[in-house]
């Protein structure tokens, strides 16, 4: 079997890939339990070390490694560089931060010393999507690895010349073989891995049936899965707000990597005192747009991941017009380009309501006041991120507890941050990356209680307050 990484723009296959063997894939996690062995015995410093090697790496490959993500999955080139500045941010994070983060914590209790530490836990698994080819994984992989982890990468079928360039790295850096592999297989070996007795925790980003099949195997094996699934995040405009900054950050939210983001905004919630005003200004700003050719500087948005993924999203938007929403900029999609469009008239039950759009769509939903708008965007079984936008800041942190979201961003696109936690509630997932949080995540938290006896030949009693009852 093979797995093509194929130009989205031009529909041209790159390259292919022969699929691992099961022999191979079986050495490959038994390399990754004898990598363990010897890693787990490092220093912080040790791996600081080679972390920033990493990050200088990023920086002085930055052009090639984007062009490599423009061409194998249409992302334009300017946000493609961006991409790889995210992971030079999050390498050198964790590389500073992951000692003190991991640092043993004292518990004051009755015993002579009480603490807890922070132990790896071996082998995870790490299931990354193409979307963002080399932040996925490196949001995942810097803090795994700092903490002491090894790891063993399914990417995406689509993008396997960026997951062989990010072992490379790796590699080039001076990381140990076997502690960062990856896999080059189909998604029908996860099972297989994911019960294997050397992989001890999964972390996956994907879709929600992922997730969901994922965890279900995790669970029968009793192993700890964190998952980033969709998104359907609310972009809520309400009577107060500036809507000319509204506007401008409402179009990169929902435009940025041509909608093809877990946390873009999908559901433009609109005060119904100023969506007309609204509505017609996002209309302009959304005819601005180019798209085309990402390789050409002067396109604002590039191709779709696929064909396949354009057709989707065209019927998405044809379903909702049928139901009686109205698309009043945007056509139809060439192959995969599919142009920016607003579509206004959305209601729930609609698929542009209801289910994640990964695709350059803005839906618009007027809602009659503030109690309307924070409804209908817990109106989702996601819960990913909410963008918030009002002037009266005061009153927006009242309103933050009643969103059932893992993050409110007020007046500014929800997005991820090296030192923010990062995930959802409901069908968006569980667990967190990023931060404090999510280096936490694969890691023993282990209680550690010493007591102390005086020499039992010259005196019995205990220099403990008490005794205590175990259990």
């Amino acid at each position: 079997m093979t797995l093509k990484s194929i130009n989205p723009y031009t529909g041209k296959v790159i390259q292919e890939f022969e699929t691992f063997s099961d022999t191979e894939i079986n050495e490959a996690l038994e390399n990754s339990v004898e990598a363990f062995d010897e890693w787990i015995r490092t220093t912080f410093e040790y791996r600081k070390k080679l972390m920033l090697k990493v990050a200088d790496l990023l920086k002085e490959s930055n052009s090639l490694l984007a062009q490599t993500i423009t061409k194998e999955m249409g992302k334009t080139k300017a946000e493609a560089t961006a991409e790889i500045e995210k992971c030079v941010w999050v390498c050198e994070h964790y590389a500073e931060n992951a000692e003190s983060m991991l640092h043993r914590e004292a518990v004051a209790t009755d015993a002579h010393m009480a603490f807890v530490q922070f132990e790896p836990l071996g082998t995870i698994l790490g299931v990354m999507p193409w979307n963002f080819p080399f932040w996925q994984v490196f949001r995942f992989a810097a803090p795994t690895l700092m903490a002491g982890n090894v790891i063993v990468l399914k990417h995406a079928s689509n993008v396997q010349i960026s997951a062989r360039a990010i072992q490379g790295i790796f590699e080039k850096a001076g990381f140990p073989s076997g502690v960062f592999q990856n896999l080059v297989i189909g998604s029908e070996k996860v099972k297989d891995i994911v019960e294997h007795k050397a992989v001890k925790a999964i972390s996956l980003t994907g879709s929600e049936q992922a997730g969901a099949e994922v965890a279900q195997l995790a669970g029968k094996n009793i192993k700890k899965t964190v998952l980033e699934l969709g998104g359907n995040n609310s972009f809520i405009v309400l009577e107060d707000a500036e809507i000319d900054k509204a506007v401008e950050i409402g179009l990169k939210a929902r435009m940025q990597n041509a909608g093809q983001s877990c946390i873009a905004a999908k559901r433009f919630i609109v005060h119904k005192n100023i969506s007309e005003e609204f509505i017609e200004k996002f209309r302009k700003a959304i005819n601005k747009l180019s798209f085309g050719d990402p390789f050409n500087m002067q396109s604002d948005i590039g191709p779709l991941s696929s064909k396949k993924q354009a057709e989707v999203v065209t019927q998405q938007v044809r379903k909702s017009v049928e139901m009686g929403a109205k698309v009043i900029a945007g056509d139809m999609p060439e192959g995969a380009l599919y142009p920016p469009t607003l579509v206004i008239g959305v209601k729930p039950g609609m698929p542009l309501f209801e289910e994640e759009v990964f695709g350059p769509v803005a839906p618009i939903i007027i809602a009659q006041d503030t109690e309307e708008a924070i409804y209908l965007s817990n109106l989702s079984n996601y819960g990913l991120g909410v963008s918030l936008f009002t002037n009266n800041l005061e009153k927006a942190e009242e309103l933050i507890p009643e969103f059932e979201d893992g993050a409110v961003f007020v007046n500014a696109l929800v997005k991820s941050h090296p030192r923010l936690p990062f995930g959802g509630t409901k069908q968006s997932g569980y667990g967190r990356e990023l931060a404090l949080n999510g280096i936490r995540e694969f890691v023993n938290v282990k209680t550690v209680y010493i007591d102390k006896f005086q020499d039992i030949r010259t005196d019995k009693k205990r220099t403990a307050i008490s005794m205590g009852t175990p259990g």
